[in-house]
């Protein structure tokens, strides 16, 4: 690999360790009765913010509580941002192309695999209502939005990625870039050798024919 890709890659590496003390995700609600608005925050191993106002509200409308203690994919993400890390000061270290292409292999497979998690978790969460609840509105789901805004009743429902998060996307779309300048830097070096060995061939067949 190329020294710049390198350090491109040590860089984006190093930065994602301040995913560790900055929140991945915000979650907030906009209702007339709420001013200020309620939100929460989801780090890569726990969760912040107005839970209690939240899990309160929740009740009445038959959603479940948020219970961070019980989210398993919060004892597991420290581990795989943590792995992330790691095989990018790997691919820093050796600036072997075949150590990048798995390294960004499971840098997107763990990016989607978190995605698709998130969404299942917002649509069990949204779905998923006790039926013996005190307010019931028939055909009316409370799922989040994974990414984006969404009215639900008199509450508006904001979905985006915090600090740490835009961080961890940002590193992700900076080695998609790294990977194409990489391999256009191979297209361009295959090139300049296909020139060369067939100079050396033109010239060893002119020699030959001067000899002869």
């Amino acid at each position: 690999m190329n020294k710049k890709s390198r350090l491109i890659i040590l860089i984006s590496s190093l930065l994602m360790i301040s995913a560790y003390f900055l929140p991945i995700w915000d979650i907030s609600l906009e209702a007339p009765q709420y001013p200020e608005g309620l939100g929460m925050k989801i780090w890569i191993n726990k969760i912040t913010g107005d839970l209690q106002t939240i899990n309160g509200l929740n009740h009445y409308i038959g959603m479940k509580s948020i219970e961070p203690d019980s989210i398993k994919e919060l004892e597991i993400m420290p581990y795989v941002l943590g792995l992330i890390i790691l095989g990018g000061l790997l691919v820093w270290f050796t600036g072997r192309k075949i150590f990048f292409r798995i390294w960004l292999i499971y840098f997107f497979c763990a990016g989607i695999a978190g995605a698709v998690d998130f969404y299942i978790w917002e649509y069990d969460y949204g779905h998923n209502l006790d039926p013996n609840a005190a307010i019931k509105v028939p055909g009316m789901s409370y799922q989040p939005p994974l990414i984006g805004s969404k009215q639900l009743l008199n509450f508006v429902a904001h979905s985006y990625p915090d600090i740490g998060g835009i961080v961890i996307i940002s590193a992700g779309l900076i080695s998609v870039i790294v990977f194409f300048y990489e391999r256009g830097l191979s297209k361009k070096n295959n090139a300049k050798r296909s020139k060369s060995h067939e100079k050396v061939s033109y010239t060893d067949i002119t020699d030959n024919h001067s000899t002869s």
